[in-house]
């Protein structure tokens, strides 16, 4: 079963004030283009690609949703701008449900009983290590065993960030001297849990991105070495994303998902930026669940990414 329930009124609230930036400025974008408007037109919706292209939407994912208010206008045949803004925000629902196969899962059980193990990915900077945290915590208060493995050997502060996380929440890490065996690490970290019957490990890995050949040969190992300790691990691959840096977030996407099979992904810091329309560009083009959230520095800022959620708190007046 799942740890996380349905977003109560608290994390709603985390949410509306984390999506504040994005909302403020897509909203004034918007008032902008309908200005002295009464009906929606050729000019509002050329207007409305770049709008949503400037809010870091992506390309391809803006096309999708202008051709589809495009459809509603041919066939409603007038449509005024004051309801633009309730068009869009049904229609980004309705992307954003083509693109997902319901509720997002965050149960950890696996067939054998034997530890639930989640690799997570992402360059340097992103949130990762924060985020690893973060989960570690959630996962314990609900009463789960979590194991944490420093698979990131290549830099001390990587090690030394994670290592502050597991005695903050309470909970082992495995690691080793710097330049060790990344995948040594791992194997370390999940033989130790499975030993001692825990529920999870997480494992962090290198921030690197480097060229891609590399970076697969690397976490194919890594994957490779876990699987002689659990045959299926990992479990998950988790990306974490930083959403504050935009059309970058494209990219390092696109990277990874090329490198190794991910599986979810975590857009981070969307509190301090302008550009979460990149969850949206990101949910639709590479067609893998955003799982997590990051809409603020408190534990439970890091929510499950609802799509109703997010759109209402996006579209909030």
């Amino acid at each position: 079963m799942g740890f996380f329930k349905k977003q109560s009124p608290s994390s709603k609230e985390s949410l509306d004030k984390g999506l504040e930036k994005t909302k403020q400025s897509l909203f004034s974008k918007l008032s902008r283009i309908v200005a002295g408007k009464s009906t929606v037109d050729d000019e509002v919706l050329d207007n409305l690609e770049e709008v949503l292209i400037t809010s870091d939407v992506g390309v391809e994912t803006t096309l999708r949703i202008i051709e589809r208010i495009e459809q509603r206008v041919s066939r409603d045949k007038y449509m005024n701008t004051a309801e633009l803004n309730q068009i869009l925000k049904s229609e980004i629902a309705e992307l954003l449900a083509q693109n997902d196969s319901g509720d997002v899962d965050t149960s950890i059980n696996t067939t054998d009983g034997a530890p639930y193990v989640i690799m997570v990915v992402g360059v340097n900077g992103v949130g990762k290590t924060t985020t690893i945290g973060k989960l570690a915590h959630i996962y314990k208060e609900q009463g789960k065993s979590v194991y944490l493995g420093a698979a990131d050997t290549f830099r001390a502060a990587a090690v030394d960030q994670l290592e502050i996380w597991a005695k903050r929440v309470g909970v082992p890490i495995i690691k080793q001297a710097m330049g060790s065996d990344p995948a040594s690490v791992a194997f370390d970290a999940i033989s130790s849990a499975k030993a001692n019957n825990a529920d999870l490990v997480i494992i962090d890995t290198a921030g690197r991105l480097h060229n891609k050949v590399n970076l697969m040969n690397e976490l194919t190992k890594i994957k490779r070495v876990m699987q002689k300790v659990i045959p299926d691990a990992p479990h998950e691959v988790l990306l974490v994303l930083d959403g504050s840096t935009g059309q970058n977030a494209f990219e390092q996407a696109k990277q990874f998902t090329l490198a190794t099979e991910v599986t979810s992904l975590a857009l981070t810091k969307l509190d301090g930026t302008a550009k979460g329309g990149v969850v949206l560009g990101i949910s639709d083009q590479f067609k893998i669940p955003v799982k997590y959230i990051g809409v603020g520095e408190k534990v439970t800022d890091l929510q499950v990414f609802d799509r109703f959620a997010f759109v209402d708190s996006l579209f909030k007046q």
